[in-house]
């Protein structure tokens, strides 16, 4: 039986990326499909792409911005999302530490390294702009964080990740979350139906 599988796009520094981690653990269990996790540079892919965030691009819409934080709180609601916090810093640059995340992967501690992480930003407030801080908040979720930022300088690692969000911009995406099953992409977290359809 061949297993049922998507690719989920995302950066930390995305809140709409944590809340998607966060409901796609029953996703998946409902749809029977494994989430690939594929680490790009939102900041790279909004560059590549010339996308600007909606606070930006609806400045003069207050409006449009109103609905947009209604729909986002709607989403936590409806997903009893409670541990989110607005993170003080955001937004932040994320580079380094979405290189880490890549090193998290090579060091098989993937999944650990993203969970803290995303609580460190989007539960706990902690600033990840600050490499002490985030190798203390990679220690506190169970990784090496020195260890995971000490190779988040290698080549490869780097390139790595560059070559994520330069395949990311080339199959169409231009912001997080995204989600591709085989060639067909999705963007937003409202999307997950969708995205279930299409997994059958």
């Amino acid at each position: 039986m061949v297993t049922k599988s998507f690719d989920f796009l995302f950066d930390i520094g995305g809140p709409n990326g944590y809340l998607t981690h966060r409901v796609l653990p029953d996703f998946c269990a409902r749809t029977g499909a494994v989430a690939r996790y594929v680490p790009v540079l939102l900041g790279g892919l909004m560059k590549a792409t010339g996308n600007r965030p909606p606070w930006a691009v609806y400045a003069d819409v207050p409006a449009k911005l109103a609905y947009d934080r209604l729909e986002f709180q709607r989403f936590i609601s409806a997903n009893n999302l409670t541990r989110f916090r607005m993170n003080p810093h955001f937004p932040i640059n994320t580079l380094p530490l979405m290189r880490a995340i890549v090193a998290a992967r090579h060091e098989g501690v993937f999944d650990q390294a993203v969970e803290a992480m995303m609580v460190a930003m989007w539960e706990d407030g902690i600033n990840l702009s600050d490499p002490a801080e985030t190798a203390s908040a990679f220690d506190r979720g169970g990784v090496d964080g020195k260890r995971l930022l000490e190779r988040s300088g290698e080549d490869a690692i780097k390139a790595e990740l560059a070559q994520n969000t330069a395949s990311a911009v080339e199959r169409g995406a231009f912001g997080i979350p995204t989600f591709f099953v085989g060639d067909e992409m999705w963007f937003g977290k409202e999307r997950l139906a969708q995205v279930a359809e299409a997994l059958g």
